[in-house]
């Protein structure tokens, strides 16, 4: 049975995406909900699970290819069960019936009837006779290509195109829009440290052996935020129609550099976090930004948002 294999809805704003790549070729077998295709989109890198068991059948779509949601991609050969597989037994033919040739009759047990020779006529008078091994020529090869040259006369440059993912796309996109719909200002402030490095320094051995993970600067920077905005609430809402927001909880984006670009996984009630649950979180999300593993979900309803620059030298 031929099963579907279609673009699952990933986000109310998401309507398409790019086939990155097909993680089977058509005839492996597969497992029930074990992925078969990875799918690129505006936000995440996601897994296409296999709909059935099976072996995968036919494919619409290439590597690269853009995609809609609810668009079918490929199908999937289910597995039949070996009771479906069994197929009726051949009915033999009876003693006493004659041949197809109209010979005498088949002895019993035999199952058809051996097809005859066909007759291959002899080449008619005057047809030539197919040219001997030494008769035929072979053909001179294509001159080598020169240089390419544009309409203008210019030899093309040496230029590599490579498409964008959907995750730069957005990117560019939104960097553009921000010009035209934002108003940029940026300040700068420079702040003390010192009393924060003494106290890394000092707690630094416990905290690691205690916890397992390194006490960072991010994790300050997230309950200062946090501090900031129970004391400038404004900063944490948002407009909706004609309304403010007022948010009572602290949903910390983080902005953190994947491979194939930003992302900016949220801290769910980051108020509620000790410094090392936030260290922790952080660094999962670094690992699966990497490796092109976070969910959707994750991206979803920041309320506040923290770049970090300093892996980059700022």
């Amino acid at each position: 049975m031929r099963i579907e294999i279609k673009v699952p809805e990933v986000g109310e704003s998401i309507t398409e995406g790019r086939l990155a790549r097909w993680m089977k070729a058509a005839g492996d077998s597969v497992q029930r909900d074990e992925p078969v295709a990875e799918l690129e989109t505006d936000k995440a890198t996601l897994e296409l699970p296999s709909p059935a068991a099976g072996r995968l059948g036919a494919t619409l779509k290439a590597d690269g290819d853009t995609v809609r949601v609810g668009e079918v991609i490929g199908y999937i050969e289910e597995e039949v069960t070996p009771a479906a597989q069994t197929a009726p037994a051949q009915m033999q033919p009876k003693k006493g019936l004659m041949s197809p040739a109209g010979g005498p009759p088949e002895p019993s047990g035999s199952v058809g009837v051996a097809p005859r020779p066909a007759l291959v006529p002899a080449p008619a008078s005057g047809m030539e006779a197919e040219p001997k091994p030494h008769e035929v020529e072979t053909p001179p090869a294509p001159p080598a290509p020169g240089p390419v040259e544009s309409p203008s006369g210019l030899q093309e440059l040496d230029e590599e195109v490579v498409p964008m993912s959907p995750i730069r796309q957005r990117i560019a996109q939104r960097l553009v829009q921000a010009v035209h719909a934002a108003a940029l200002l940026t300040t700068f402030n420079e702040i003390d440290l010192s009393a924060w490095k003494t106290l890394r320094a000092a707690v630094q051995s416990v905290f690691q052996e205690k916890y397992g993970i390194k006490l960072g600067l991010m994790s300050f920077f997230v309950k200062a935020s946090i501090h900031a905005l129970k004391q400038f609430p404004a900063l944490n809402a948002c407009i909706r129609d004609n309304s403010i927001v007022y948010h009572n909880y602290f949903d910390i984006g983080i902005a953190i550099g994947a491979g194939k670009g930003l992302v900016v996984p949220v801290l769910r009630h980051a108020e509620r976090l000790s410094f090392a649950e936030i260290e922790r979180t952080i660094a999962d999300f670094a690992q699966r930004a990497q490796a092109n593993r976070i969910e959707l979900h994750e991206l979803k309803g920041g309320t506040f948002t923290i770049s970090n620059g300093g892996v980059y030298g700022s």
